[in-house]
């Protein structure tokens, strides 16, 4: 232990206080301070953990300043990064993948989303985080640390954090931990985090009004589309729906069709997972469940996406094979005159992934 202390101006106030609570105090508080462990100089995820008041702040300290975050309400949270893959990497990286949320200025934000995007300011090689989880739900604290974690090992950086949370340790499965309840260093991922399992069942496209808003294109709907939703802990999180290729929009399964020649077409038309519960990796998951279900029963599948996480998630999956108009520039193509193909509306504006689902 180290011993520090601090002064205070005893002015009217302090003294009246002092005077009613019979408490002998001279102005200067002395507090011993946890010396800074032994832990490896080379990790990626660093957790000190403890009661509030047991010194984390003060040894967090030990290890960089938190850095301080300005701000504008006039402008959007996507606004403040260096440039648009920064962006969109941290982002991902403390799971806030909603870019509607990233249009938005920050005193908008929900608790949990100002507390996602104040974490991916601080994604930066060799920072540090307080009271990490300290403001939000469980859920969001499950989603973000897993998401955290996935990216301070893919980037290679270092990241140290402190809170008083202790389930946080499974999810962020740290190179190390310090517990300032009893000095204790813990070494080595030793905690296994536990597989999240989800489960899908049909559903109909009544359930999109609670998905609609979170939706980075449109908000509308095809009426035929064929919808599953995706449940975690008996908790509906995520939605999924697909059409029919190329004509017609069946409000049944085209079984006759994977019988003969012709095998029938689905393109995946809308997929959604409620903000809260980004960053866990079930966007990805879920739609390979979705796909899987199309394949198993004949039919090929389709998907085209503008997301970065969902592109390239199926850009380096063995389960997913590009099409020819995967990354095209549709803009700038001679023969592109129209922007309707059959019941379809081409996008002739973004670059977009576009991949066939092939299966294992």
């Amino acid at each position: 232990m180290k011993i520090k202390h601090c002064l205070v101006e005893l002015d009217a106030l302090t003294k009246t206080v002092v005077k009613n609570f019979d408490y002998d105090f001279d102005g200067k508080t002395v507090f011993e301070c946890i010396v800074k462990p032994k832990n490896p100089e080379d990790y990626n995820i660093g957790v000190i953990h403890g009661a509030s008041g047991s010194g984390k702040s003060t040894l967090l300290a030990e290890y960089g300043r938190e850095k301080s975050i300005s701000w504008d309400q006039n402008k959007s949270i996507v606004s403040h990064f260096a440039n648009e893959k920064d962006a969109v990497e941290k982002f991902t990286a403390v799971g806030l993948g909603s870019v509607p949320t990233w249009c938005k200025p920050y005193h908008v934000l929900s608790t949990g989303e100002k507390f996602r995007a104040d974490l991916a300011m601080n994604l930066v090689d060799g920072g540090v985080v307080d009271e990490y989880t300290s403001v939000v739900n469980r859920t969001v604290a499950m989603s973000a640390s897993i998401a955290l974690a996935r990216y301070a090992r893919k980037k290679n950086i270092k990241i140290t954090i402190a809170t008083c949370h202790q389930d946080v340790l499974e999810w962020l499965e740290p190179d190390w931990s310090f517990d300032t309840k009893d000095s204790s260093l813990v070494v080595g991922r030793c905690l296994q985090r536990q597989p999240i399992r989800f489960g899908v069942l049909e559903g109909n496209t009544s359930y999109w009004g609670i998905f609609k808003h979170h939706h980075y294109l449109r908000q509308d709907i095809q009426r035929g589309a064929k919808v599953y939703l995706c449940y975690l802990d008996k908790e509906l999180v995520g939605f999924s729906a697909s059409i029919y290729l190329p004509g017609r929009i069946p409000l049944y399964w085209p079984d006759e069709l994977a019988t003969g020649k012709l095998r029938g077409k689905w393109r995946g038309h809308r997929l959604v997972v409620l903000p809260d519960y980004q960053g866990l990796g079930l966007g990805v998951r879920f739609s390979d469940v979705v796909a899987k279900m199309f394949l198993d029963r004949g039919l090929r599948y389709f998907s085209k996406t503008a997301h970065p996480r969902m592109g390239e998630y199926r850009q380096s999956s063995k389960k997913w094979r590009a099409t020819a108009t995967n990354l095209a520039d549709r803009s700038k193509s001679k023969g592109n005159k129209t922007k309707w193909w059959k019941h379809m509306k081409l996008d002739t504006k973004r670059i977009c992934y576009s991949h066939e689902y092939i299966g294992e």
